[in-house]
Order: C-alpha cells, then sequence, then structure tokens
C-alpha cells in the first residue's frame, strides 16, 4: 500500500514538472513573437550606426592623407630629401645584391674547386683542415725532376726537358707562360709528363676532361668561366691540363656540335685569346686534326708522343718490373714471392715481343705480374706465369688493333664523297 502511494507521487510529480516545463517554452515563444519587430528595429540601429561609424572614419583619413600630401608638396625641400633618399635606397639595395654575388663568386673562386676540374694539386682551405699534415709536407717538398718515372726517346726527352726549363724559368721571372699540345696514342705518358711539368716548375696543376664539357649544356659556359676564374686566383701559377681536348674543341664551321657546346668553346676561345702569366695551358688530344683552327692559333709548341720503341720498352719494362714485382717481393710486406731466373734477360725478351704496346698497357702488365701471384695458392711468380700474362696480354693487344682499324675503316665508308666539279655538265 505504502509501495503504491509512493509510486502514485512520484507519478504526478512528474507530470506536474512537464506541464510545467509546457507552459514556460510556450510563454517564451510567445515573448519572442511579439518582441521580433523589436529585435529586428534594434538591429538595423546597430548596422546604421557601424555604417557611419566607417565612414566618418575614412572621411576622416581622407582629409588628413590630403593635408599632408597637399603640404608636402608644397615643401620643396621634403620632395628633394625624399627623393634622394629613396634613390640611395634603391642604389643601396642593388649595390648590395651585386656587391653579395660578386662576394660569392670571389669566395667560390679562391676556396672551392670548379665542377670541371677532375684533378688538382692546387691546396684548398678545405682541405689543409682536413689533412694539415699531408699539406705541410706537400708545402716543403722540392721540385721534382720533371722526366722522373717518365720513359721517353732521346730525342723527345731532349725536348720536354727544354720545355720544363723554360716553363719554370717563365714562372721564376713572372713571365708569360706558353700553350702546349702534346699528341699522340693513349697511354704514351702525356698526363704524367704534364703533372711532373707542373711540380718540376713549382706551380699546382689541374686536370679536366673534354668529355665533360658537353654533357654540362647550358651550364657549360658558367662552369668555363669558373674554371678561368679560379685559375687566375693561383699565386703558384696554374698549368691547366686538358685531357681529351678534340672532345669539345673541334671545328665549328663542319663539325656538328650542338649550340650549347658551340657557345662554351665560344667562352674557351674568349679565355685563352692572349698569354697568361697566371696559368699555362696544355692540351692533350689523340686526334688533334679535329680541332677548330681558332685552338691551333693559340697553340706555342706541339709534341709528339709516339709509342714506345725497343729500348723504350725495355727500360718500362724494367722499371715497373721493379715497381710492382722486385720491390714487394724483397721488401717481404706483401704476400708476394719471386721464383728464381734471369730477370734481366726475361724482360729484354717481353721488351720485343711487347712492340706496338703503349706505356701504360706494359705498367697493366706488371700489374697482372702481381695479380697471378697473388691469385697462387703460394704467392710465388715464376716465369712460366710471367710468358703467360705476356702472351694474353699480346693477344688482347691484337684484338684492341683489329677494332681500331675495323672502326677506321667503317668511319671512311661513312665520309662523304668529295665533289667532282669538272666532271658536272
Amino acid at each position: 500500500m505504502r509501495r503504491a502511494t509512493v509510486e502514485r507521487e512520484m507519478e504526478l510529480r512528474h507530470k506536474n514538472e512537464m506541464l510545467r516545463i509546457e507552459a514556460e517554452a510556450q510563454a517564451r515563444a510567445r515573448a519572442e513573437r511579439e518582441n521580433a519587430d523589436l529585435i529586428r528595429e534594434q538591429i538595423r540601429l546597430k548596422a546604421a550606426e557601424h555604417r557611419q561609424t566607417v565612414l566618418d572614419s575614412l572621411k576622416t583619413a581622407g582629409t588628413l592623407f590630403g593635408q599632408g600630401f597637399r603640404a608636402f608638396v608644397t615643401d620643396w625641400d621634403k620632395v628633394t630629401a625624399t627623393v634622394a633618399g629613396l634613390t640611395l635606397l634603391a642604389l643601396g639595395i642593388y649595390s648590395a645584391k651585386n656587391a653579395t654575388a660578386v662576394a660569392g663568386r670571389h669566395i667560390e673562386a679562391r676556396l672551392g674547386k670548379p665542377s670541371l676540374v677532375r684533378e688538382t694539386s692546387r691546396i684548398t682551405l678545405l682541405e689543409a683542415l682536413k689533412h694539415p699534415i699531408q699539406v705541410g709536407r706537400r708545402l716543403t717538398s722540392k721540385a721534382q725532376d720533371a722526366l722522373e718515372g717518365v720513359v721517353l726517346s732521346p730525342k723527345l726527352e731532349e725536348r720536354v726537358r727544354d720545355i720544363a726549363i723554360a716553363t719554370r724559368n717563365t714562372r721564376n721571372n713572372r713571365s708569360l707562360y706558353r700553350n702546349i699540345l702534346m699528341y699522340g696514342p693513349p697511354g704514351t705518358g702525356k698526363t704524367l709528363f704534364a703533372k711532373k711539368l707542373a711540380m718540376h716548375s713549382g706551380m699546382d696543376y689541374a686536370i679536366m676532361t673534354g668529355g665533360d664539357v658537353a654533357p654540362m649544356g647550358r651550364e657549360g659556359v658558367t662552369a668555363m668561366h669558373k674554371v678561368f676564374d679560379w685559375a687566375n686566383t693561383s699565386r703558384r701559377g696554374l698549368l691547366l691540363f686538358v685531357d681529351e681536348a678534340d672532345a669539345f674543341l673541334r671545328k665549328r664551321a663542319t663539325e656538328k656540335i650542338s649550340e650549347d657546346l658551340r657557345a662554351t668553346l665560344n667562352a674557351f676561345l674568349h679565355r685563352t685569346g692572349q698569354h697568361s702569366n697566371k696559368f699555362m695551358l696544355v692540351l692533350a688530344s689523340n686526334q688533334p686534326e679535329q680541332f677548330d683552327w681558332a685552338i691551333n692559333d693559340r697553340i706555342d709548341e706541339m709534341v709528339h708522343f709516339e709509342l714506345p720503341r725497343l729500348e723504350e720498352r725495355e727500360r718500362l719494362v724494367r722499371m715497373y718490373f721493379d715497381k710492382h714485382v722486385l720491390q714487394p717481393a724483397t721488401e717481404g710486406k706483401q704476400r708476394l714471392k719471386l721464383a728464381q731466373f734471369d730477370y734481366g734477360k726475361k724482360c729484354s725478351e717481353i721488351a720485343k715481343l711487347t712492340e706496338g704496346m703503349s706505356g701504360r698497357e706494359i705498367s697493366q702488365l706488371a700489374v697482372a705480374w702481381q695479380a697471378a701471384a697473388y691469385a697462387s695458392e703460394d704467392g710465388v711468380l715464376t716465369e712460366a706465369m710471367i710468358d703467360n700474362r705476356v702472351a694474353d696480354a699480346v693477344q688482347q693487344h691484337r684484338q684492341k688493333m683489329e677494332w681500331l682499324k675495323a672502326e677506321g675503316m667503317e668511319a671512311g665508308k661513312n665520309q662523304p664523297l668529295p665533289l667532282m666539279l669538272g666532271k658536272i655538265a
């Protein structure tokens, strides 16, 4: 009975609460309907007041600006000072921009190595910080013999020695360097002599390859100027060695070259139009007949590097046999031993068998002897192993010559026939 009474009271209480909420909602809705016009009028008045405030602000600002501009225009001292200030500001911004670019190029020329330079003996600030001991040794090292480790014929050796002496005296007297072309088959010592020439003369050397120029496209002109800007900052003088120079210094009139490569060639000609006391230009080529005529006009002396003859080949074989075989075998620091046989006689025999080979091929042959010893079980280099490697090298050389001959014949077939004007009717 008591439970039913409690439930009845809760039900009545809930019903009364719902009735109260409904009555409040109806009263609120009725009040909003009655006050809608009043609310809209309040919104309209606030918008009109805000609009008038904005208009008054604009009018006041315009009046102040007009009065200030009128006062400024009528005062010629202020006008003159303002124009001068703006002009100086513009000049300052322009000068700062260009000065930054010039300073950047100057710092890059002093400290950085151009992208076209593959190898150089020139010491940069970064290299000095990384390897101070090696840099110190290079700075205190004495001048080397220009022909140390270079094997040439007596006539050619005499001529290049004269060039080395003249170059060294040119540097000592701060005179103008002469440009040199070294041409001949690959592997005959052109690059090696260029390095030795720079070291003998107390100069730095930088090596760039002609094949790196064409892939640069539009950037070739800028890269070429960077090379010569960098070369002109050398205090010791720079020997700029261009290997495979015929790759980009081709004839502009007859050769089919791109506009970018033509522009790069023109930039090279512009920077080498006069002799310099800062750098010496040394070109190396296997096909100098492909040079543009303007390049030939810039060459002061041409040196032909021929394939080594019997006497030079024997000197090369003995030198590389001593470097790659005898010295490692006698020092005992490496896993290489040498069997007993007549080394001098064997070197003479090898010199006769390697006819037509270049100095680089003979050097590679000596490295092959060393590799054969390392590949053996006991590390002993025998006479038979040397003979086998020589036979392989001779066979490979013949194969290369056959490929070269076939390439020459193919090139001859592709050449256009000359016009026979006398037979044209």
